[in-house]
């Protein structure tokens, strides 16, 4: 598990005003709560912040906040965002201890690529992405990897299938499914519109057969009556 220094300031005057000052000056008002302290208010520059939430733990990442000279072990229990520009406003920091267990969700990622499905005109569902698990800080994995390459249209894998790293645990129902493979509707209605004009030239080969023998017992019919009459 990463785990990265980021100092924060403390004593920021608290409000709407006194937060859009400090996002004007870069950096991102934020608290710091949990293990019995009182919630401090602090703020954090944003570049700085980018920084620690871009590792490989992304925002599982374990972060040692600085605070007036002294260190806490943290992680982003909350993040704000901008509505419409998707910045983060605020930040929630988590005082954490190393020997407690915590839950927190963890991103699935694919992997391999499912021949099989594709050429059969199939698509890959993910229906989950990421997993609420529970493990002591040292233990929470980046990133939990599922192996698609074997699938055909039709298959399942659930959380299951999922290897979860020693340590680590989880307790979602272990037959919800995490990723699905299945047909398009774009090759469903390709299919049957292959199927219907299939059908509509076979019913029109059929109408031409019926049309023909008519014609020819009628030729039959005329010439018999000919026939007759010449011999009369």
């Amino acid at each position: 598990m990463s785990e990265v220094t980021l100092a924060a300031e403390h004593g920021r005057t608290t409000g709407s005003a006194s937060s859009g000052r400090l996002r004007t000056e870069g950096r991102i008002p934020a608290v710091v709560y949990g293990h019995g302290i009182d919630p401090i208010s602090v703020s954090v520059a944003r570049r700085e912040l980018r920084a620690a939430l871009h590792t490989e733990a992304g925002h599982n990442a374990l972060i040692n906040l600085q605070v007036d000279g002294g260190s806490h072990l943290t992680i982003v229990k909350e993040l704000q965002r901008h509505p419409v520009r998707n910045e983060v406003t605020h930040v929630d920091f988590l005082v954490i201890n190393r020997d407690e267990v915590l839950t927190v969700d963890v991103p699935i990622v694919l992997e391999g690529e499912a021949a099989a499905v594709a050429g059969e005109g199939g698509t890959i569902d993910q229906q989950m992405f990421t997993l609420s698990i529970q493990a002591k800080p040292g233990s929470i994995p980046n990133e939990l990897t599922l192996d698609i390459s074997g699938m055909t249209i039709g298959d399942a894998l659930r959380v299951s299938d999922l290897t979860l790293p020693a340590g680590v645990e989880t307790s979602v129902d272990p037959e919800e499914a995490v990723v699905t493979a299945a047909i398009t509707r774009a090759t469903i209605e390709a299919e049957e519109l292959e199927e219907a004009e299939a059908e509509g030239a076979e019913a029109a080969e059929g109408a031409e057969g019926e049309v023909d023998t008519t014609e020819q017992e009628g030729t039959v019919g005329e010439t018999e009556e000919t026939a007759e009459a010449a011999g009369e």
